[in-house]
């Protein structure tokens, strides 16, 4: 029995270190890639430690291309599209969890429906849509912070909804029964009572919607200007026709990966918690 019990755990082991190298190894050549001259990166020789180690890519790679500003760009509408989809998200789950009404079931179905569907097929329908209104309103939406926050909006609410939506229904009923005898009102309920119980969920829920925004490249290609450029598109400024500045181009890559797991170690211990489960009666 011990003998099986320890086959058992050096599977496991062996596992979690391919998992974990399959992993890490891609970054480990990002981050050998940045600290080597052009010449060697692109030699067809292969050679796992860097030859030649030089650290000029990480202070040329914010002259190439403005990458601070679209860094910033990606911090302000994925910031912004999180923040109010989880507002939104808080108001319609609350609803969802706690009250009856026609069509519920129905729109909760489309609500999850819409997470089904390949995000290209959204793409000309919203820049036509965005067209319509610029023409009709002159409020523009293309090349705009706003456009692209509205349209990372429409793919994190539903999600933000189906979540919060479980958490809330995971906490006690009887603890809003007991609010509305003293007097609470249901923003109150909401504010003081679901919110800090739910907190864990909440913040799970927000670290998905925001890397979703972090990460996302097809709308951005087709909904931002010079201006608005998002890091996921600026990357592409360091390839030209003529050369691609590889190292600066890894080496931007891992700069601008760094306070995002920064920030994802920093709620971690919320992220576990809120998927482990919510609060029990």
């Amino acid at each position: 029995m011990r003998q099986r019990s320890t086959r058992k755990s050096v599977v496991r082991y062996v596992l979690l270190g391919v998992y974990t190298l399959f992993v890490v190894l891609p970054l480990y050549e990002m981050l050998a890639a940045s600290l080597e001259p052009l010449k060697y990166i692109i030699s067809p020789a292969f050679h796992f430690w860097p030859k030649h180690v030089n650290v000029s890519a990480y202070f040329h790679m914010w002259k190439t291309i403005p990458l601070a500003r679209y860094f910033m760009n990606s911090i302000v509408v994925s910031g912004v599209a999180t923040l109010l989809s989880i507002l939104i998200a808080l108001f319609a789950s609350y609803a969802f969890s706690r009250f009856e009404f026609r069509g519920k079931t129905s729109f909760g179905w489309v609500l999850l429906a819409t997470q089904m569907f390949p995000g290209i097929l959204f793409l000309l329908p919203i820049y036509v849509m965005f067209i319509y209104i610029q023409s009709h309103t002159g409020i523009h939406f293309t090349g705009t912070y706003q456009g692209l926050i509205i349209t990372y909006m429409t793919f994190a609410l539903p999600f933000s909804v189906w979540m919060l939506k479980g958490y809330f229904e995971g906490i006690p009923k009887s603890l809003d029964e007991a609010a509305k005898i003293d007097g609470s009102s249901h923003l109150r309920i909401i504010f003081q009572i679901l919110f800090p119980l739910a907190l864990p969920g909440i913040i799970a829920t927000a670290v998905f919607a925001f890397i979703t925004a972090w990460n996302e490249l097809l709308f951005a290609t087709v909904l931002t200007s010079s201006a608005t450029k998002t890091i996921t598109i600026g990357l592409e400024s360091y390839a030209s026709r003529s050369v691609i500045h590889w190292g600066q181009l890894m080496a931007a890559s891992l700069t601008v990966t760094i306070p995002i797991v920064v920030a994802f170690l920093l709620v971690q211990k919320y992220f576990l918690y809120g998927f482990a489960g919510s609060v029990k009666e």
